[in-house]
C-alpha cells in the first residue's frame, strides 16, 4: 500500500513532533542490465544495509534539529540506524525511523502532524478529543488520524497527547479501509494506553504528584522551570517497555501489509456488463435498506422479516461454484439438466424461463430444487431474476419467477390455468436408495412431470434457444465450452436489448420503425413472436445506470453511440 503510518506527540515545550514513522519501499523495476544477467550474491543484503547506512546518515545530519529537541520530542538515538524489514513475497522493505526518507514527504507528515494535533479535531466525532478524523487534500494527501493521551504523573493535566497518523494521496482506499485501520490502531492504542497506566499508578502509589502539587509553591519565576523539567519525558519511560520502538515497527509494518492486501484493484477490460451493474445495484440497495430497518424504533420483527426477504434477494448471487455445498443429489449443468428431463421437456422448460413466465419446482428435496434453480438462472440476465428457491407457501409472480415450494403446499386454480406458469413436480421412486444408484443418477431417483396451460409451441424459437440447444447436444463441447458459449449468446442479445430499448423507450419511435430495426438486429422470420418476447422480457433487467446514462444523455442533447 502506497501509504505512510507515523506516531506523534504534542510536546509540551516545542508543540507537535513526529516520534516514529514507518513507510513502505517498493522494489525498483528490473532494469535491462539486471535481467541480463544473475543478481550478484549477497547484492539484496548490501542493498538493505546501504538503506540503513541512509537512516543513519539522516539522523547525524540534523544536529540543529536535535538542538530543539526534548526526550519527549525523541524517539530513536542518533546513531540508531533505524529499523528495516522486508516481505519475502513482494519484495517491498518496510523502513522505520523518527521522520520519512525522503524529504518530500517530510513536510507531508509534518503537516499531519500539526493538523492531527491542534486544529483537525471534531468534538462530534472525536469526543473528548480522543478518537478517529479523517482530512485532508490532493496536494498534501489525505489523512486517517487517530488522537488519543497517554497517562504521565509528571504531565500537565497527568496525561500527553499522541495520535498516529496514515497518510495517502487515495481517499477512497483510505476511507474504505477505515474500519480495517480503526480497529487494528485501537488495538495498538490500548496496549500503549494499559502499560503507561500500569507505570502510572506504580509511580502514584511512590509518590502521589496531585498532593504535591497543591502543596508546591507557586511562583511566575520558577514556572517555566518547573514545565521545562516536565516535559522531557520520552514514551519509553513513560511504558517502561524495553523493545518498544521494535514493536511499534513490528505493528506498523504489518498494518501497511495488510491494508494493501485486503482490498485489490481488479482491471476490467471495456465497460462492465449490465450483471456486474445490476450486482453493484442490488448489494447498494440491500445494504441501504438494512441500515434503515436497524436504525428504525420497534422494529425487531420487521427487521427479522425483512432479513429473511434480503437473503431470498441474495440467492441470485448462487453460482454453479456453490452447487457443491448443497446436500444430496443434484444438478450439476445445464447439459445434467437436460440429459435427466428428456429434449424436449428440458426445451420446454428452458422456454418458460426465456419467456418470463414463472417457474414453479414442487418437491421435497430443497438442495435439488435450489440446484435446479442454479443452472436455470444461468439462461437469464441477473436483472431478470427474482428467486425463492423454498417457500411453504405459493408467491405471486410478480415476487419471483423461480419458486420452489413443499410437496403439499397447492397450487392456485388462476396460476394452474395460466399460460404464463410452468409447474415442475418432483415425486422420489418408491423403494430406490440413494447409495444404491448413487447421487449423479436423478433418473432413477426422482420423477418429473411437467405441467403447464401453455399452448403456443415451443419448437420454433427463440433463436437464442435453438443455438443452446444445438451446442448442448453436441458431445465433442466440455461443460466449461457450453458456458462460454452461453456467455456469448447472452451478450449478444442483451446488447439487442439496449438497441431495442435506445429506440423504442427513449427515441420514441412507431411501431413501423421499430419492425425495421428488428429486422436489423436479426430476430424477424421463424420464431419471431418469441424473440421479441425474448427482448421484451429482457428489457426489464436492464441496469438503473445504463436507463440514467441514456436518459441523462438524450436529455442532454447529446448523441452518444448505442452499446
Amino acid at each position: 500500500m502506497n501509504a505512510l503510518v507515523a506516531l506523534c506527540h504534542f510536546c509540551e515545550l516545542h508543540g507537535p513532533r513526529t516520534l516514529f514513522c514507518t513507510e513502505a519501499l517498493h522494489p525498483p523495476s528490473p532494469s535491462p542490465s539486471s535481467q541480463a544477467g544473475p543478481s550478484v550474491p549477497g547484492e539484496r543484503d548490501r542493498d538493505g544495509d546501504r538503506e540503513g547506512e541512509g537512516l543513519t546518515m539522516r539522523a547525524n545530519s540534523s544536529a540543529t534539529q536535535r538542538g530543539e529537541m526534548c526526550e519527549g520530542c525523541r524517539s530513536l538515538p542518533a546513531s540508531h540506524p533505524g529499523f528495516v524489514s522486508i516481505d519475502d513475497e513482494t519484495g517491498i522493505r518496510f523502513l522505520s525511523h523518527q521522520h520519512p526518507r525522503q524529504p518530500q514527504l517530510f513536510s507531508v507528515v509534518r503537516q499531519a502532524c500539526v493538523r492531527s494535533l491542534s486544529c483537525e479535531v471534531n468534538s462530534d466525532v472525536c469526543p473528548g478529543r480522543e478518537g478517529p478524523i479523517f482530512f485532508g487534500d490532493e496536494q498534501h494527501g489525505f489523512v486517517f488520524s487517530h488522537t488519543f493521551f497517554i497517562k504521565d504523573s509528571l504531565a500537565r493535566g497527568f496525561q500527553r497527547w499522541y495520535s498516529i497518523v496514515m497518510v495517502a494521496m487515495d481517499r477512497i482506499y483510505l476511507i474504505n479501509s477505515w474500519p480495517f485501520l480503526l480497529r487494528h490502531l485501537r488495538l495498538t492504542i490500548q496496549s500503549l494506553q494499559s502499560t503507561a497506566l500500569k507505570v502510572f499508578d506504580n509511580e502514584q502509589g511512590v509518590c502521589p504528584q496531585r498532593a504535591v502539587r497543591m502543596n508546591s509553591v507557586f511562583s511566575p519565576a520558577v514556572f517555566p522551570h518547573q514545565r521545562s523539567g516536565n516535559a522531557a519525558r520520552s514514551l519509553t519511560s513513560l511504558t517502561q517497555h524495553p523493545n518498544l520502538w521494535a514493536s511499534l515497527h513490528s505493528s506498523f509494518s504489518w498494518l501497511l501489509k495488510a491494508c494493501g492486501s485486503r482490498l485489490t484493484e481488479k482491471l476490467l477490460e471495456g465497460a462492465p456488463t449490465e450483471d456486474t451493474l445490476v450486482l453493484i445495484e442490488r448489494q447498494t440497495e440491500q445494504e441501504e435498506e438494512m441500515s434503515c430497518w436497524e436504525g428504525a424504533e420497534g422494529g425487531g420483527s420487521k427487521s427479522q422479516r425483512h432479513q429473511s426477504e434480503i437473503e431470498r434477494a441474495r440467492d441470485f448471487l448462487c453460482d454453479e461454484a456453490k452447487l457443491d455445498d448443497l446436500p444430496g443429489p443434484k444438478f450439476r449443468s445445464l447439459r445434467h439438466l437436460r440429459q435427466v428431463l428428456g429434449a424436449a421437456e428440458f426445451r420446454q422448460l428452458a422456454w418458460h424461463v426465456l419467456m418470463g413466465n414463472q417457474v414453479i419446482l414442487r418437491g421435497a428435496d430443497p438442495g435439488l430444487i435450489q440446484s435446479a434453480f442454479t443452472v436455470l438462472k444461468s439462461l437469464l440476465p441477473v436483472g431478470c431474476v427474482r428467486s425463492v428457491p423454498h417457500s411453504a407457501q405459493y408467491e405471486e409472480a410478480y415476487k419471483c419467477n423461480f419458486l420452489g415450494l413443499s410437496p403439499d403446499v397447492a397450487i392456485p386454480t388462476h396460476v394452474s390455468s395460466s399460460e404464463f406458469s410452468v409447474l415442475v413436480d418432483i415425486t422420489s421412486e418408491r423403494g430406490c436408495q440413494i447409495s444404491a444408484v448413487g447421487e449423479d443418477n436423478i433418473s432413477s431417483l426422482y420423477q418429473f412431470t411437467i405441467s403447464s396451460a401453455n399452448t403456443q409451441p415451443t419448437d420454433r424459437g427463440p433463436s437464442l434457444l435453438n443455438k443452446l440447444e444445438v451446442a448442448l447436444s453436441n458431445e465433442n463441447l466440455s461443460v466449461d465450452v457450453v458456458s462460454h458459449c452461453l456467455l456469448c449468446l447472452k451478450e449478444e442479445w442483451m446488447n439487442k436489448v439496449k438497441v431495442l430499448f435506445k429506440f423504442s423507450k427513449v427515441d420514441g419511435r412507431g411501431r413501423e420503425d421499430t419492425q425495421k430495426v428488428l429486422a436489423l438486429l436479426g430476430t424477424t422470420g421463424p420464431g419471431e413472436e418469441d424473440n421479441v418476447r425474448l427482448l421484451k422480457f429482457w428489457m426489464t433487467g436492464l441496469s438503473k445506470t445504463y436507463k440514467s446514462h441514456l436518459m441523462t444523455a438524450v436529455r442532454g442533447g447529446e448523441r452518444s453511440p448505442s452499446q
